[in-house]
């Protein structure tokens, strides 16, 4: 798809300490609830959103930051044989190490970034269902909100269910893999920083809830409890590899194309509730960091009505991005908007990054608002300014569907 000229824009942000006091409900130092949700609204609301809010001044950031991006480059740069070590087919390269196995643009494999995956919360998903299932069955009311909570206590009648689900869908249950021979550092820094950033993901979800629960006819607030209890919760460390010179595209046109800037991650939407971004840092070849050579490179975002915007995130701040499945549970009150990461052009630098996607399990229903619609869920208008290669929800989603046949059908798209 063609598109016009773009902008730059620093993207809406909200101070930690302001969305806590309103989380916690103690107002202070100016925040409301109402200025909080008027962010809310530009940040996720309207024809002209990004999608994208960050939270600025989180504790320990900054530290955890430094402490785990570098690593991603030092896990790239492991041995062949080490990789194989912590690559998992089996799961679809959900768990460990993915590198070139990525369906972004059409067919094409995607080698421009390695990926390493775990989940920041449990080494075993299927560990915490039955786990759920033995403190139901003592009758454990120390855990009655994760019980009334948990969908999959009704639809699964024995343990040997939830085993075989496990085994049937390794891209979901695969327990983690770690390269605690090569690189010991990774597995605590990763799981902090994963914890850290879910923390502050559950208080952005109540935000979300309570700008929802004003605008939406008989909408049952979902989003917090959701984040807060699943532990289906997938962290991705992210090394970009570094461009040829001439391989990022000449953007000073006033006509461009698309994949003008997907060259090291390809347009798409997320396609889970509520995604946390850590700051890129840029590496050079010796692992020293290094400002960006190149003020074009790094996140653009599509806005419902077509802006392409290139996406500035505070080094301090985690930035919060909408994914497909909260845009469903709020029948589209609130919008995933596709997103790619634009190759630095010059200076032989990488690009360091971490995501946690945070999401329902699998057995959660994947069920509209009542006085929603699919037209409002995704309107045509908002399909008419996505990436010719995002699909549409509608072509993967329907009424009645749990967030694991979801998913399925949305890793069958793009691997």
């Amino acid at each position: 798809m063609t598109v016009g000229s773009k902008s730059t824009t620093t993207v809406v942000c909200i101070r930690y300490d302001e969305l806590v006091s309103v989380c916690c409900r103690q107002p202070a130092g100016g925040s409301s609830t109402k200025s909080i949700d008027d962010l809310i609204e530009k940040a996720f609301g309207n024809s002209s959103s990004l999608g994208i809010i960050a939270i600025t001044d989180v504790p320990k950031l900054p530290s955890l930051r430094l402490r785990l991006l570098p690593l991603a480059q030092k896990l790239a740069s492991l041995l062949p044989e080490q990789l194989d070590e912590i690559t998992d087919a089996e799961s679809g390269y959900q768990v460990g190490w993915s590198h070139g196995r990525e369906k972004l643009e059409g067919d094409k494999l995607d080698f421009s970034k390695g990926s390493f995956y775990a989940n920041p919360l449990t080494e075993s998903l299927a560990e915490i269902m039955l786990e759920r299932r033995r403190q139901r069955n003592i009758g454990d009311s120390t855990v009655k909100e994760f019980l009334e909570w948990d969908e999959s206590l009704e639809s699964i009648k024995t343990d040997e269910e939830v085993i075989k689900l496990a085994k049937k869908n390794p891209a979901f249950f695969a327990p983690n893999v770690w390269p605690s021979d090569y690189l010991p550092e990774l597995e605590p820094a990763f799981r902090e920083a994963g914890q850290l950033v879910h923390q502050v993901g559950v208080m952005v979800a109540q935000c979300c809830d309570s700008y929802v629960s004003a605008r939406c006819s008989g909408y049952v607030p979902k989003l917090e409890t959701i984040l807060r209890n699943s532990k289906c919760c997938k962290a991705r460390l992210l090394h970009y590899f570094a461009t040829e010179d001439d391989a990022s595209g000449d953007n000073s046109k006033n006509v461009i194309e698309d994949t003008h800037f997907s060259n090291w991650c390809g347009w798409h939407n997320d396609h889970g509730s509520l995604t946390g971004l850590v700051p890129a840092l840029y590496l050079d070849n010796t692992g020293k960091i290094v400002n960006c050579p190149d003020p074009k490179a790094g996140l653009y975002c599509k806005s419902r009505n077509g802006e392409l915007v290139q996406a500035k995130i505070p080094a301090d701040a985690l930035a919060f991005q909408v994914g497909e499945t909260m845009q469903i549970h709020t029948g589209g009150w609130l919008q995933a908007t596709p997103h790619a990461v634009r190759g630095c052009k010059g200076g032989n630098v990488s690009r360091e990054t971490f995501a946690v996607f945070m999401e329902p399990e699998y057995h959660s229903s994947m069920n509209l608002p009542p006085s929603r619609t699919l037209e409002d869920t995704q309107c045509i208008d908002a399909e008419k300014s996505l990436p010719s290669n995002v699909r549409t929800i509608s072509k993967r989603w329907k009424l009645g569907m749990t967030f694991g046949e979801f998913s399925d059908a949305t890793f069958a798209a793009f691997y």
